[in-house]
């Protein structure tokens, strides 16, 4: 071959070529040192370790956070004044996965329409927490006591900062004289109709009510009672929900929809919670190309937040920032002017399946981060309401796979209303994790159907995921006599060693919510909390 000074035979080749090099250069360069940041040479490896994270100059360029806040018309609208005259507030939080990645991983989940979901997600909450606290109470002696009304019975509500209506009414078949009830009478000729009605404490003034007609077909069986915790199955978010989180919010564009829809509701929003690029090691693992999926609204001001992500996610866990955001709210004030406050948790746990190991290290990471949280932040003239810890922790109670987190000390800390002991659900429990080919299905895919579903267990083991046997073990579920339940991996906690002396902690209802039925495949979870200030706390 006769060598030549050009690879090219002419001028129009080498110029087309020059041409196509210069669309792939970006690329190439930019991959490239993508490659270089995540593999390092043992000098540069050394070098980091003597200066620390070489990207440490760029730690406060974004805050682990953004945060809204909706100013309110008065400052007394966001918090509880007069706390000193109550002997008893009520507190309801709410829990759920929704399961926003950018459409095309979702769908990898059965769902896709990541924005619209996000935007009917977002609606149908604040329908749910703004409505009234409406309550049916019946005649018969046979009948499950309170019933709750479907979507299609509210009436229009207008949420604005800072409105609640208290209700501190105890939910039994019998109201008490004060509250404003309709008795129903039970036969089926007659169509129930329902009241809105409110039970305000001494510092608030009385709200709206009205009479509305509901097809018995559309009501519940409402709050029911198995053991010491009241609980229901509604197709509603539960009203005056206190403060909410979200999970698997990955999609900036949902985010920003939600905290739009929401923010008049809550007034305090933190979205985009988490981190991005690489993290300390600053290894390939190490390297977020998703925040943490978590959302948090409240009604009340945040006093304090912070974020801490999981360093040991492995596989495609890894590529999100995973992690724990606790904070701290003003409630409102009690006796001398003392500052009434409450610490809620939020988390999202590795999701692999015979991962139990990484789950139990997060949680450890996780009673360390809150403790420490809570002791830079505590302030001795304060009074500490509530420590509630919620999220997705990806294991469930039934399951022989997940027996390492069912004996996690975590529950030796705060307390899960639903769990009878390791291993063993309270038999009233509902799984919380659904069945991702059925979503669709006419039994689940309407808040209605998916109600009456849960509530009967023959259905219920058709659309709920089944428990996770131990490796080459087979699996015996439910034992004899007891109910079957499947997967409840979403969680609320509370606990009491970290609260004032002079409250007492009583749980007034469990709720399983079917509100978002067709838009995720988790059922979301709500707690209602009953705080009893006294003089001394009872032993």
């Amino acid at each position: 071959m006769v060598l030549r000074a050009s690879p090219f035979p002419n001028g129009f080749v080498a110029g087309i070529h020059a041409i196509g090099w210069a669309f792939i250069l970006p690329c190439f360069w930019f991959l490239d040192r993508l490659i270089a940041v995540c593999k390092s040479t043992t000098q540069e490896q050394t070098q980091r370790m003597e200066q620390e994270c070489y990207l440490q100059p760029f730690k406060a360029c974004r805050r682990p956070f953004s945060y809204h806040r909706e100013m309110p018309p008065s400052p007394q609208k966001e918090t509880r004044r007069g706390l000193e005259l109550e002997t008893r507030v009520s507190f309801g939080f709410a829990t759920a996965n929704l399961c926003l990645l950018p459409d095309s991983l979702a769908r990898f989940n059965n769902l896709g329409h990541t924005q619209h979901r996000a935007t009917i997600i977002g609606q149908r909450i604040a329908q749910g927490v703004c409505r009234p606290n409406i309550r049916i109470y019946v005649d018969s002696p046979s009948s499950c006591g309170t019933l709750s009304p479907s979507v299609s019975t509210l009436p229009a509500a207008q949420p604005s900062v800072g409105d609640r209506v208290d209700t501190s009414e105890v939910h039994f078949s019998t109201p008490k004289p004060s509250d404003h009830v309709v008795p129903v009478p039970c036969d089926n000729t007659e169509e129930p109709s329902v009241e809105s009605y409110s039970v305000f404490n001494s510092n608030q003034n009385s709200n709206q009510q009205g009479h509305r007609s509901a097809p018995r077909a559309l009501l519940s069986q409402g709050l029911r009672q198995q053991g010491s915790v009241p609980w229901e199955v509604s197709s509603l978010f539960p009203a005056n929900v206190d403060m909410l989180c979200l999970e698997e919010v990955f999609d900036k564009r949902a985010a920003k929809k939600l905290a739009q829809i929401l923010k008049p509701v809550f007034g305090h929003i933190l979205y985009d919670v988490g981190v991005y690029a690489c993290q300390p090691p600053c290894g390939c693992s190490h390297f977020k190309f998703f925040n943490s999926g978590l959302f948090l609204a409240s009604r009340f001001p945040v006093l304090n937040a912070q974020y801490n992500f999981f360093p040991n996610s492995r596989g495609e866990d890894a590529l999100a920032a995973k992690g724990l955001l606790a904070t701290k709210v003003l409630i409102g004030e009690h006796g001398n002017n003392k500052k009434v406050v409450g610490y809620f948790n939020c988390t999202h746990l590795h999701a692999p399946e015979g991962e139990g190991e990484v789950r139990c290290e997060q949680l450890d990471m996780v009673l360390k981060w809150i403790g420490d949280f809570q002791a830079a932040n505590a302030q001795p003239e304060e009074e500490v309401a509530f420590d509630v810890l919620c999220g997705d922790f990806n294991f469930d109670n039934c399951s022989p796979d997940d027996i390492k987190e069912q004996n996690h000390r975590i529950f030796e800390e705060y307390r899960d209303p639903c769990r009878a002991g390791p291993g063993r659900e309270k038999p009233w429990v509902i799984g919380t994790l659904l069945d991702q080919p059925t979503l669709y299905e006419d039994d689940v895919n309407n808040p209605e159907s998916l109600q009456r579903t849960l509530e009967s267990e023959d259905l219920r083991k058709l659309y709920i995921s089944h428990p996770i046997p131990a490796k080459d073990t087979p699996l015996v579920y439910p034992e004899a006599d007891q109910p079957w339940i499947g997967r409840r991996i979403d969680y609320i906690l509370y606990r009491d060693s970290s609260v004032s002396k002079h409250c007492r902690t009583d749980i007034e209802e469990v709720t399983f919510i079917t509100h978002l039925a067709g838009l995720t495949d988790h059922i979301p979870v709500g707690l209602r909390l009953n705080i009893v200030f006294n003089n001394e706390r009872d032993g």
